[in-house]
């Protein structure tokens, strides 16, 4: 059975190749010498410092396992192939907020890169969805638990 579509951004590729290394050569290793450190204490039973470290291994162990999934079933966008048309995964995109006349800008990214502190909303985010396959100019209203937020897409890029 195939695991869900990954969608990333080139940027968002290596940045999932970057900390699978790590996990795979430092972190991995790390954890190692603790656990080793932790036997050395003799009894295990009582060994929080065993315990803890055991733990970590096993994080470390299914997080390489998750990006090793995702990595397999990724699909990456190439900024050649972002429109300005209309708006998609690897678009940043002006909106001005109708209510409260503020501008933003967005970059539209899949959910595993999604990142709203670096102004990168998931295309299935409440604003990311509601502005998928938009054009320049149109009005969007998104729902959030607030009431209704009103958006007009001043500007599609790359």
């Amino acid at each position: 059975m195939a695991g869900k579509e990954v969608i990333l951004t080139y940027e968002g590729l290596k940045k999932l190749e970057e900390e699978l290394e790590q996990l795979r050569g430092p972190r991995r290793m790390a954890v190692k010498e603790r656990i080793k450190a932790a036997l050395a204490h003799g009894d295990i039973t009582e060994n929080s410092e065993y315990d803890e470290a055991k733990n970590e291994q096993a994080y470390i162990e299914g997080k390489i396992v998750q990006i090793e999934s995702m990595l397999k079933n990724a699909r990456v966008i190439d900024e050649e192939d972002v429109s300005t048309e209309t708006v998609s995964i690897g678009s940043k995109v002006r909106l001005r907020d109708l209510d409260t006349k503020e501008e933003s800008v967005f970059t539209i990214v899949g959910s595993t890169e999604a990142n709203p502190s670096e102004l990168k909303i998931s295309n299935e985010s409440p604003i990311g969805s509601a502005i998928m396959n938009r054009k320049k100019g149109e009005t969007v209203e998104v729902s959030v638990p607030d009431g209704v937020l009103r958006f007009k897409i001043l500007k599609i890029g790359k």
